[in-house]
């Protein structure tokens, strides 16, 4: 019974002293990385259906290999370079966004989070079987009613898969955006290890961590809701 009382009360002095800095820095972690992923998604999924429905199949394998030169860059080493980015615009033209803060932040958490929004919104059209297509063509379905009536509905699964991966990259990557002043949880993380202070890394670890489960898990249940019953496993 000592040792659970002391547990009750260490847990009460860790959340009495970094409560409130955890649920403002949550705040921000939450705005940048929801942020990014509606931007990504609203990048992502218009072109990859316009990808994957173009006849011009060379367009389409340059674009997502242009897209894929992101993915192997570290995490750390983007964040990096798009700080640079805006530093050198800034200093070639005069103007622009400051090279510090939420807008390169956001810029290099959009640029982490389309690839595979991108890649599996082709995927997932491409796969559909051609047969459904040309039934669908032939009871008079027009091109935009089988996109919309056939051929999402059958990719969505590999659509919600991207999405659900780029959400979890999109919390992870937006720890490390605080080192261009966007802040975020990766503050209080940064701080610790500067300090050496542990509960500050805890307190920005834990926040993170949770996040991630949480918004996989919930997309998980939302995908197979959206998934049409015909095609669940």
């Amino acid at each position: 019974m000592t040792i659970l009382r002391e547990f009750f009360a260490a847990v009460v002095g860790f959340f009495r002293d970094y409560g409130l800095p955890m649920i403002e820095h949550t705040r921000e972690h939450l705005f940048l990385a929801l942020t990014a992923m509606f931007i990504a998604c609203a990048l992502a999924v218009p072109l990859g259906i316009i990808l994957a429905r173009t006849r011009m199949r060379s367009l389409a394998a340059v674009a997502i290999g242009v897209i894929n030169v992101v993915q192997p860059i570290p995490s750390l080493a983007l964040v990096a370079l798009v700080g640079v980015l805006f530093m050198l615009f800034k200093e070639r033209y005069g103007v622009g966004p400051s090279t510090v803060g939420s807008v390169p932040g956001l810029v290099a958490l959009t640029a982490y989070c389309v690839l595979p929004i991108l890649r599996n919104t082709y995927t997932g059209l491409r796969q559909v079987d051609s047969t459904l297509i040309e039934v669908a063509a032939g009871m008079g379905m027009r091109s935009r009613q089988i996109l919309l009536s056939v051929q999402l509905p059958l990719a969505l699964p590999f659509i919600m898969t991207g999405i659900r991966i780029a959400t979890v990259w999109s919390i992870g990557v937006a720890t490390l955006v605080s080192m261009i002043g966007a802040g975020g949880l990766g503050d209080l993380i940064f701080v610790g290890l500067r300090t050496q202070r542990m509960p500050y890394i805890v307190a920005g670890i834990m926040p993170a961590i949770l996040l991630a489960l949480t918004f996989d898990f919930v997309l998980g249940l939302l995908e197979r809701w959206l998934t049409p019953l015909g095609i669940r496993e």
